[in-house]
């Protein structure tokens, strides 16, 4: 039986990126970082990527990466999860790097990939709607169902006039991570019209100051993770990859974007909720009892215990999914079983606080508010596992 045991290489990063946050990323600090502009600790991103490299760790070595694979990505994600430390880590390596690395041209990858690795561009993944579970085929087939737009209208439409050699773009898209701060974005949009309709992928290069695009910060409920609405119009654009690219290959980058992605949002979910739980254990620790004097650390204590293992089986799930042939459906499986977790260790952290555990005048709410935004974004933890289970032929056919 394979095991998802930890290297001693990987171990080394877990130390050093955990003593690393402890010191630059406590609830203050994250408060700092999201009221800035970017939403994000700058000086604090060049450190995660310039000096330990975060970025580059599942990227090959021919453009600047270090090809440790998602196991090591996952285990970075975690500690960062565990902070709740605002970053362009997810949006950037974990989105975007993979489909520059899967469609791009040789030129493409060439220049994009190593500035990726370095930290020195940051990325967005835009999609239109507000889909990208099911962009990311989590949720949903991203082959059958419609979450780009029509042919006609909605989403991001794609032109280029006849024989001309530059594309243009022309919609919105909402809830894009980090998009407001983004030097590269990666837009998901139709081109062909009605009778030719297909996806493909375009970059926006030089975000902030291309002609037609507007970006705008939206209010998120989780501030640690910054979204964005971005509006193109008639923005000029780059197709990622050759000209004879097809929407199936798009789609299938997509997702096998989405299984690698899942677990990186899976080990993201599993740190915060050790995080939150180690929270609750401390403060019993410390002589606290939730319910006021009447309250007893006897029912608390397997309370906390059944989180311990509902949280260490997440983690277990995220790893072994990590590992390489894992089953395609083990990354959704592991997000869904972390989700979960992590919803019940913050509920378990804001309790004894009642409704001041998810204001923004308590350290619980940064936990809460994760956990909630979290699957509303990626989940809900039903619809990953709907979709698993359809892609294994639990119900039948093989999707």
């Amino acid at each position: 039986m394979r095991t998802a045991a930890v290297t001693e290489e990987q171990q080394e990063i877990r130390r050093t990126l955990r003593e690393l946050l402890a010191q630059r990323a406590g609830p203050a600090e994250i408060r700092a970082a999201v009221a800035t502009p970017e939403g994000y600790d700058a000086g604090l991103w060049a450190t995660l990527a310039g000096t330990l490299g975060l970025p580059a760790i599942a990227l090959p070595e021919e453009y600047g990466g270090v090809a440790r694979g998602p196991a090591a990505l996952a285990l970075a994600c975690e500690e960062t999860g565990r902070a709740l430390a605002p970053s362009p880590l997810l949006a950037t390596a974990v989105l975007v790097a993979p489909l520059i690395a899967a469609l791009g041209t040789e030129r493409q990858r060439a220049e994009l990939l190593p500035r990726i690795a370095d930290g020195s561009l940051t990325c967005a993944l835009a999609v239109p709607g507000g889909s990208l579970p099911l962009a990311l085929g989590l949720t949903g087939d991203n082959a059958a169902e419609p979450w780009a737009g029509g042919g006609r209208s909605g989403g991001v439409q794609a032109t280029r006039p006849a024989g001309g050699e530059h594309w243009s773009l022309y919609g919105e898209a909402v809830h894009v991570l980090d998009g407001h701060s983004a030097g590269l974005l990666l837009v998901a949009a139709h081109a062909g019209g009605f009778p030719r309709s297909r996806t493909l992928l375009f970059l926006v290069r030089g975000a902030e100051g291309a002609a037609g695009l507007v970006r705008r910060r939206q209010p998120a409920l989780d501030a640690t993770r910054s979204q964005a609405t971005i509006q193109l119009r008639d923005v000029p654009a780059e197709l990622l990859g050759e000209e004879t690219g097809e929407a199936p290959t798009v789609l299938a980058a997509l997702a096998a974007t989405g299984r690698t992605a899942a677990v990186a949002l899976a080990a993201e979910a599993v740190g915060a909720a050790r995080a939150a739980l180690d929270h609750a254990v401390a403060r019993l620790g410390a002589g606290e009892r939730p319910g006021g004097p009447a309250g007893s650390l006897r029912a608390v204590e397997p309370r906390l215990a059944e989180l311990l293992v509902q949280v260490e089986s997440a983690r277990s799930l995220t790893f072994c999914a990590a590992l390489d042939g894992a089953e395609p459906e083990a990354g959704a499986l592991a997000l869904a079983q972390a989700l979960e977790a992590l919803r019940a260790a913050a509920a378990e952290t804001a309790r004894p606080h009642g409704g001041i555990g998810v204001t923004g005048e308590h350290d619980a709410q940064l936990y809460f508010k994760r956990a909630a935004a979290d699957e509303l974004l990626f989940g809900p933890a039903h619809r990953l596992r709907a979709r698993a289970a359809e892609r294994s032929g639990l119900f039948g056919e093989v999707a």
